[in-house]
């Protein structure tokens, strides 16, 4: 019988944020994510090499040490291709460090889309390229295959699973939802509708946004959480359930929350206790799809995501800025392709970055506040603008390309 375990799981991405880019400098110049905006919130290096110190380093050192001494103590990582080329070109040593963490054997990449993109809901062909893309960047820097898969924000349906299990996965991520599981606990193997081999993980948001989102709010009522406590808690999950599914962004450890707030002294001592207590285990992504068999079926009509109180698109589609913005990127799609173009495809991608029409969110109250946070624009209309300003750029290259038989200035 298998142990109990925990299934933890981190999402490593950093987008290309858009430079201050006014109409003035569309037709003039293509450097949308150029260094020279010294705004520390724009400047993709400085913000890539601020999160780095704070987060990649002292995150990644931590888990190699961890590894080294627990033989039971697995995770799984997602890493963006946006994210891997800026390690390549400012963090060579982040990304090394990434590279020891997969040769332990004890750490498998679960797949997604190279751009971190929302293609799937826009273009099926660009949205398997882009898979298809991010499978081949993996298995050149870190020479293994993903067999498990999530898409952009955890947006998942039922559409995606069959696509998913089509496609030759083993597994697919989503979130827990309580208004699709109903009765039902997120801490089971579940089986998409219409599919024949691949299994269902479902995020504990309770206890992963504990540490995601809660833990270094000193209004909380939990605060200061103990290792003790969290351990009791999972434990509790549990009682009837046989995998709890921790996932949050890599960045919740020393960027999210600071390391001022405790979180790696937490992290190291919870994962300790864990592993010391009789049958506590940890399990890769790709072990937990063929560690238990299916619970049931679980259908999710409507696509879910792990964002917002909706658990929905809203923070990407949810006004119409957001709308028309995605609108014309993906209009753009067959002529770009036919430009046949490295350098120009490749920004008409980074375009495709859902942080880009995430920032447009107008949100407010309680997601507005997690919005502002994360945006690096004075507002919503600042972010709208500046990508509409690109978008038109990129638009320009293409018709120049075109007129000129493949030649553009």
């Amino acid at each position: 019988m298998n142990k109990r375990g925990i299934v933890l799981y981190l999402h490593v991405h950093q987008p290309l944020r858009i430079r201050k880019y006014t109409i003035f400098d569309t037709a003039e110049a293509h450097d949308y994510f150029d260094e020279s905006d010294h705004s520390s919130d724009r400047n993709n290096e400085q913000v890539f090499r601020k999160v780095a110190d704070k987060s990649y380093r002292p995150m990644n050192k931590l888990l190699e040490k961890m590894l080294d001494k627990h033989p039971g103590f697995k995770l799984s990582l997602s890493i963006t291709g946006t994210f891997i080329e800026q390690a390549e070109k400012w963090a060579p040593d982040v990304l090394e460090s990434f590279k020891r963490l997969v040769d332990s054997g004890r750490v498998d990449i679960v797949a997604e889309t190279y751009y971190h993109s929302l293609a799937f809901f826009y273009s099926r062909e660009e949205f398997e390229r882009q898979v298809a893309l991010h499978q081949a960047k993996i298995k050149e820097v870190f020479g293994v295959s993903s067999t498990v898969f999530r898409n952009t924000e955890l947006a998942y349906n039922d559409e995606l699973a069959k696509w998913a299990d089509d496609y030759g996965f083993k597994g697919i991520l989503a979130e827990g939802w309580d208004p699709i599981l109903q009765w039902r606990s997120p801490n089971y193997v579940y089986t998409p509708p219409n599919t024949k081999n691949i299994r269902l993980l479902l995020k504990n948001y309770r206890l992963s946004d504990d540490l995601a989102f809660r833990f270094g709010n000193k209004a909380w009522e939990q605060w200061p959480l103990a290792p003790k406590t969290y351990v009791d808690w999972t434990n509790a999950s549990l009682a009837d359930g046989q995998l709890v599914n921790l996932f949050m962004d890599y960045e919740t450890f020393g960027e999210h929350q600071w390391a001022d707030t405790g979180i790696f002294d937490f992290f190291e001592s919870f994962v300790e206790r864990w592993l010391l207590q009789p049958g506590g285990a940890f399990y890769m992504a790709a072990e937990a799809v063929g560690a238990y068999a299916s619970t049931g079926e679980i259908s999710m009509p409507q696509t879910v995501t792990w964002a917002d109180t909706e658990r929905d698109l809203t923070a990407w589609l949810g006004n119409s800025m957001q709308q028309e913005a995605l609108r014309h990127l993906y209009a753009l799609e067959e002529p770009m392709l036919r430009s046949n173009d490295p350098a120009l495809i490749a920004d008409w991608r980074r375009l495709q970055t859902s942080d880009h029409v995430y920032y447009m969110c107008t949100k407010w109250f309680t997601d507005g506040d997690v919005h502002a946070y994360f945006s690096p624009y004075d507002s919503p209309y600042d972010a709208f603008l500046y990508f509409m300003n690109a978008l038109r750029d990129v638009r320009y290259r293409l018709m120049e390309y075109h007129r000129h038989g493949g030649l553009y200035g």
